[in-house]
């Protein structure tokens, strides 16, 4: 992917990070060089799997292997967040690698079941 397939992204409200099928970060928004600004900010060409530990790497590892999403939620500091990861896939139908967007959410959270 160039460049210019993330501009979209570039202020998103929510930290969009994106790495290649090796977990190598390939695009960060401004939002999530700021959340991260306290390992350095732009992680650009580092892995993933330096910035994760042994039990969060083998899920990486999963989701490049099969393809699928992993979505949860954290709290730190007092912020809730959303968390979803999922595997983005090149035109051959193979695995590219992860987008992972989070965004802050309330503590408590409507919910609605929709028929």
């Amino acid at each position: 992917m160039d460049k210019s397939s993330f501009e979209w992204a570039e202020n998103a409200q929510a930290a969009i990070t994106v790495c290649d099928e090796n977990a190598i970060i390939i695009f960060m928004n401004k939002r999530a060089r700021q959340v991260f600004s306290g390992r350095g900010g732009n992680l650009i060409g580092n892995s993933l799997y330096d910035c994760h530990n042994p039990k969060s790497s083998e899920k990486i590892r999963e989701l490049l292997k099969e393809g699928t999403t992993n979505n949860y939620t954290i709290s730190k500091n007092g912020i809730k967040k959303m968390i979803h990861q999922q595997a983005w896939f090149k035109e051959d139908g193979s695995v590219g690698g992860l987008t992972e967007i989070s965004f802050e959410i309330p503590q408590e959270m409507p919910h609605f079941v929709r028929s």
